[in-house]
């Protein structure tokens, strides 16, 4: 229930690159970027106001608010969002408006509602910050100008538009009271987490996020460029489908000379084409020369990102001459709502629809298309309590919207990615249903999203065996360097009312607690501040420790069906990032800063990998692999105990195959077997860890099972952690000491901004060097002042 916009996806995409340029010989173009003139609604505040930009940003620059994420200021700067705000500047024409046929106003970017006026002119007006608009202002530019965006407030638009929408309701109408947002947001086309989320505040913006322009041109200007690679299998050539649109302001048809070249394929070809007044369109077929040697661009570790360089050369009669020089899932956003089909919110999606269709399918890293996040599952599972009998007016608004509109619109842009109405869905099923599945969370087709706080996230077999885990997470708090920021001491508890207002999610605070007590013992310092901290410090053990196990899972599900089950060949946890300093889902916190579930990510998708997991009291090892190629390589199993620095014993197993692309079985042991092989080691004085090793530098990271809960070790010490910091050129070398193993071992540099080589590790040895990447300029004597170690032993 959380994912708003594009995510990457875990699968292969194979396509030729072309990065774009442009050189235009026929427009000049003139940025309005900078500063403007920013007022309030009665004209009580007047101050200046950058653009790109927003209101708040120009309040807190200006010492008008305080850090709008301090404390409880999303509550109290609440009125900025209420009121109607006006960017307005002049400037002077730098061309002679003489010479040119149409003069353009174009925003790239309005959030949201606005009315634009040249010249005391209105020009148009904007209801979508997902758009871009171009108003035609020939006859209402001078050779000085004065403009004025006036924007309404988008928390009064909403609610004006839900309730002109008299027929029937469209919920959600508010968010739950936890997240502290705005209501009937789902009635403007504006980013949805602004009016708040369960992982962020409500600040909904008012400006000019996007650059904003003059452009003059006489007979064309071209309005959208794209290049999609495609590769004919009977033939076995590629070409490139070329697609320009253009706005002609010619009376009569333009006749135009169109050539592409790509020296580096041998590739030339020159086309005669037509454009039709108004917006006229062209197609260019090229064949690529079959006697090139053609390299695909290929996802980061399954190939080269092979990039060719071509020149589209656009000569029209009249002197329109245009060159252009040419070098992973895209969610469309509507997110965990139901959503209007009205003329005007049908017309301005439309218009969304087509823009970012024609601004994004030339990037090779996007696979799919999906209308909306989590939005069929909201009607099959009735999350918005909706009354049986008017269950089908909604299926058919959803049908509209996702299947009529938007889904024709992608199609027709793209022909070369698959559309799915929304995420999670059954794809072909959820079409042969009539786009709605009764069960859209079915294991069997698509995808899946699953969330579960109760429990226990070690247990593998509580996980869905999905075809694809698109969607999975758990909480975990950012460091108390981070909260300290926007924060005061009397804040500095567990259940103080800061924290309590920093969640958004409901029970989430407690859920966390509950999910680290099932396998940690919870702090119970006798100082506050202590407690804070460790406890912030255990959720992010559990979070990462969790995903780990769910992760770990999916990966080693990908060869296997069982009860028609199984082959999940991709996982996607949420979330990446923070948008504020507060718990959630994230694995970096605002401000960049890794948590420890980012650390362990670097492992849990490591190319080759050996995961282990229990059933029926023996442990299995796979060996998961995104190789291209088989390998033979070594296991290397040991067993040390809490209380010793040196293994109790270790195990080789030699000859193991493990295949590219895939997830094989290559170890089985009974619990009590491989104990007995290792003296006296038990369940709980003992941990396993394991790696792959073989031929020239190729091996694994090093992975580990808990043979019981961490409550429950027998022999864990103090291990007497010491670090010695010193620079290595742009980079520090902290060389760690220890007496004797430590669980989750953590080095916090702080406010001192970077990231570490590992974090959050096992440390099994007595000895281990980590390196510091700083992001700004520090010193050694800083950062070893700054550090703080913590394991799990610290925790009491």
């Amino acid at each position: 229930m959380h994912a708003l916009g594009p995510a990457p996806a875990c699968a292969l995409s194979v396509l030729l690159l072309l990065v774009a340029s442009w050189r235009v010989g026929s427009t000049e173009v003139h940025s309005l970027q900078g500063s403007w003139r920013l007022s309030n609604g009665n004209g009580s505040l007047v101050l200046g106001g950058d653009v790109p930009g927003c209101v708040h940003t120009a309040l807190l620059r200006h010492g008008l608010i305080q850090d709008p994420y301090h404390r409880f200021n999303d509550l109290a700067y609440a009125w900025i969002s209420l009121d109607n705000w006006t960017y307005s500047r002049d400037f002077k024409t730098p061309f002679d408006i003489r010479k040119w046929q149409k003069v353009s106003l174009v925003f790239d970017g309005v959030d949201t509602v606005a009315q634009i006026v040249v010249n005391n002119v209105t020009v148009g007006r904007t209801d979508n910050m997902f758009n871009r608009y171009s108003f035609d202002i020939t006859d209402v530019i001078k050779e000085v100008n004065a403009i004025h965006v006036n924007f309404v407030s988008a928390v009064w638009y909403a609610a004006e538009q839900s309730k002109n929408h008299q027929a029937y309701k469209v919920p959600p109408e508010c968010p739950p009271p936890v997240q502290k947002g705005q209501c009937h947001v789902n009635f403007i086309r504006k980013e949805q987490c602004s009016f708040s989320w369960d992982w962020g505040p409500s600040f909904p913006t008012q400006g000019i996020w996007k650059d904003v322009r003059i452009e003059a041109y006489n007979l064309c200007r071209l309005l959208y460029f794209s290049v999609t690679p495609q590769y004919v299998q009977n033939t076995q050539q590629w070409s490139l489908k070329i697609e320009l649109d253009f706005d002609v302001i010619s009376s009569k048809p333009v006749a135009a000379l169109a050539t592409v070249s790509i020296p580096e394929l041998q590739t030339q070809q020159t086309f005669t084409v037509e454009l039709r007044p108004g917006e006229g369109s062209a197609v260019l077929l090229v064949n690529i020369s079959k006697a090139a040697a053609l390299e695909t661009w290929w996802p980061r570790g399954h190939g080269n990102q092979t990039g060719y360089n071509m020149t589209t050369t656009f000569i029209a009669e009249g002197g329109c001459k245009i060159e252009k020089l040419s070098k992973i899932w895209q969610d469309f956003m509507f997110a965990v709502a139901l959503y209007p089909t009205d003329h005007s919110f049908l017309d301005s999606v439309r218009a969304e629809i087509t823009h970012q269709a024609k601004r994004l399918k030339s990037h090779p890293s996007i696979i799919l298309w999906s209308g909306n996040n989590e939005n069929e599952a909201a009607i099959a599972y009735n999350w918005f309590s909706i009354p049986s009998a008017k269950k089908s007016v909604y299926a058919d608004d959803y049908v509209t919207l996702y299947v009529k509109n938007i889904r024709e619109i992608v199609l027709a842009e793209d022909e070369t990615r698959p559309f799915i109405t929304s995420s999670p869905t059954n794809g072909l099923e959820s079409a042969k249903e009539g786009w709605l599945a009764h069960a859209p969370y079915d294991t069997h087709f698509g995808d899946n999203h699953y969330y579960n706080y109760v429990s226990d996230c070690w247990d593998w077999t509580t996980f869905p065996r999905t075809r694809f885990a698109s969607e999975y997470g758990f909480q975990s708090w950012p460091s108390f360097s981070a909260l300290a920021q926007v924060s005061s001491e009397e804040d500095w508890s567990y259940a103080s009312n800061f924290s309590l207002h920093r969640q958004h999610h409901a029970n989430g605070n407690d859920q966390m607690l509950h999910q680290a007590g099932l396998h940690f013992k919870l702090p119970q310092e006798g100082d506050p501040l202590k407690n804070f901290k460790h406890s912030i410090y255990l959720t992010q053990i559990m979070q990462a420790q969790c995903i780990k196990s769910q992760t770990e899972f999916y990966r080693r599900s990908q060869s296997e069906i069982i009860n028609g089950e199984g082959r999940t060949m991709g996982a996607l946890y949420w979330q990446l990032n923070d948008i504020w300093q507060a718990p959630s889902w994230a694995s970096l916190e605002y401000g960049g800063k890794w948590k420890m579930l980012h650390y362990f990510a670097q492992c849990f998708f490591a190319p080759l990998l050996p995961v282990a997991y229990e059933d029926k009291d023996a442990l299995y090892i796979y060996g998961i692999s995104d190789l291209h190629a088989d390998y033979e390589l070594t296991l290397r199993v040991s067993l040390h105990d809490w209380g010793l620095t040196e293994p109790v014993c270790t195990l080789a197993k030699e000859g193991v195959l493990i295949k590219g692309g895939a997830a094989v079985p290559i170890y089985k042991e009974p619990i009590s077997d491989l104990l007995k092989q290792c003296g006296n080691c038990t369940r709980q004085s003992c941990v396993v860890t394991f790696f792959l090793e073989g031929e020239e530098e190729l091996s694994s990271p090093s992975n580990y099972h808990f043979l019981s809960s961490l409550k429950d070790a027998v022999g864990l010490k103090n291990p007497q952690l010491l670090a010695s910091v010193s620079q290595e050129g742009d980079q520090f070398q902290i060389i760690l000491e220890a007496t004797a193993i430590a669980p989750f071992v953590w080095l916090d540099a702080g406010n001192i901004p970077g990231r570490f080589s590992d974090n959050g590790f096992l440390l099994t040895e007595k000895r281990r060097v980590i390196l510091f990447y700083p992001w700004e300029t520090t010193s050694a004597k800083e950062l070893e002042k700054s550090l703080s170690l913590t394991s799990l032993t610290d925790i009491s």
